[in-house]
C-alpha cells in the first residue's frame, strides 16, 4: 500500500491540489485526503500544508518527494524486469515542439507493436526534462539544442534540424533566400517562451549584430504563435519539423536566417546507469530509424 500512498503524494505535490490529484488518479477526493493522511502517519510527519488555494509540499515533504519519486520509477523498473520488459509505462519528457509535432506518429507506431505499454508524454522545458529523467520521473527526454553532453546522461542525436524565419505570404521578405538578422530590427517579433533554446539563440544572434530585437509577442504555444504570423501580426523564428505541414501546403513562408549557425538537434536522452527492456531498446531504435 505505500506505493500507491507514494503515488497519490507525488500527484498532489505535482498538481498543487486533491481535487486534480484525485481526477488523475481516478480516486475520490476523500480516498486521496485518507492516503496522505496515513503517509503522514507512516513517517510522523506532516508532508503537504495549504498555501493560498494550493497544496505544496513542507519542508519534510520536500526531503521526502525525490525518494518517492525514485521509488516509484525503480518500482516500474522492477514490473519491466519481471515482465520481461514488454509490459508497464513510458514516460517521455518532451519540449513542447517535438510533443505536437514529432512524436505523434512514432509513439502511435510503437504502440501499435507494444500495446501493454502506458504510454505519457510530459511536456515541459529542456531545464525540467533532462531534472525529471536525472529523478526518474520521466524515462526518456526530448530536447532540440546544440549537442548535449553530461557524465550520467546518455544523449543521442536523431536528427538535425534547419531553424527559420517564418512569416505570412505577402511579407516583404517572403521571396528572399535568406534573411540577413539586420533585416529583423524593425519587424515585430512572435517568440516562444524564454526558457527555449533556439528563441536565446536568435536573441543572442542578434545581439552579436547589434540589433535590438522587437518583441511583441510571447506563447508557449506553437499554434498561437502560427495564428499570430497568418494573421500579420509579427514574424516567428521556429525549427524545420514545427512547421513542415504549413510549408508544404504554401500557407506560412520559411526563410534561412544568413549567417554561421550552431548546430541544433533533436536529441534523445537517459541514464547510462538504467536498465533497458527490450521494449525501451526497441523505442529507441524506431526514434532513431524514423
Amino acid at each position: 500500500m505505500e506505493l500507491t500512498y507514494l503515488r497519490t503524494f507525488c500527484e498532489v505535490a505535482a498538481c498543487g491540489s486533491y481535487i486534480k490529484a484525485a481526477e488523475r488518479l481516478g480516486y475520490a477526493q476523500s480516498s486521496v485526503t485518507s492516503q496522505i493522511a496515513k503517509l503522514e502517519e507512516m513517517y510522523g510527519a506532516v508532508l503537504l500544508e495549504r498555501v493560498g488555494r494550493g497544496m505544496t509540499p513542507t519542508f519534510a515533504g520536500k526531503g521526502l518527494l525525490p525518494y518517492a519519486r525514485q521509488i516509484l520509477a525503480l518500482s516500474e523498473e522492477a514490473k519491466g524486469v519481471v515482465s520481461g520488459g514488454y509490459k508497464g509505462q513510458l514516460v517521455i519528457g518532451a519540449i513542447e515542439t517535438l510533443a505536437a509535432y514529432y512524436l505523434p506518429h512514432r509513439l502511435h507506431l510503437y504502440r501499435t507493436a507494444y500495446p501493454d505499454i502506458r504510454l505519457r508524454v510530459q511536456p515541459g522545458s529542456e531545464t525540467e526534462i533532462i531534472a525529471a529523467v536525472r529523478d526518474k520521473t520521466a524515462d526518456f527526454g526530448l530536447i532540440f539544442d546544440e549537442p548535449f553532453e553530461s557524465e550520467d546522461l546518455v544523449s543521442l542525436p536523431l536528427r538535425e534540424e534547419s531553424l527559420f524565419v517564418v512569416m505570412h505570404l505577402g511579407h516583404a521578405y517572403a521571396s528572399q533566400s535568406e534573411i540577413n538578422p539586420a533585416q529583423l530590427a524593425v519587424e515585430p517579433l512572435v517568440l516562444t517562451e524564454d526558457t527555449c533554446t533556439y528563441r536565446n539563440h536568435l536573441l543572442h544572434m542578434l545581439k552579436q549584430c547589434g540589433v535590438t530585437p522587437g518583441i511583441d509577442m510571447e506563447f508557449g504555444n506553437l499554434e498561437g504563435i502560427k495564428q499570430a504570423v497568418r494573421h500579420r501580426w509579427g514574424t516567428a523564428f521556429l525549427p524545420g519539423y514545427a512547421i513542415e505541414e504549413e510549408r508544404q501546403a504554401g500557407s506560412l513562408v520559411a526563410v534561412p536566417l544568413a549567417g554561421e549557425h550552431k548546430s541544433f538537434s533533436i536529441q534523445l536522452i537517459y541514464p547510462k546507469a538504467r536498465w533497458l527492456s527490450p521494449a525501451f531498446r526497441d523505442f529507441i531504435k524506431g526514434l532513431q530509424e524514423s
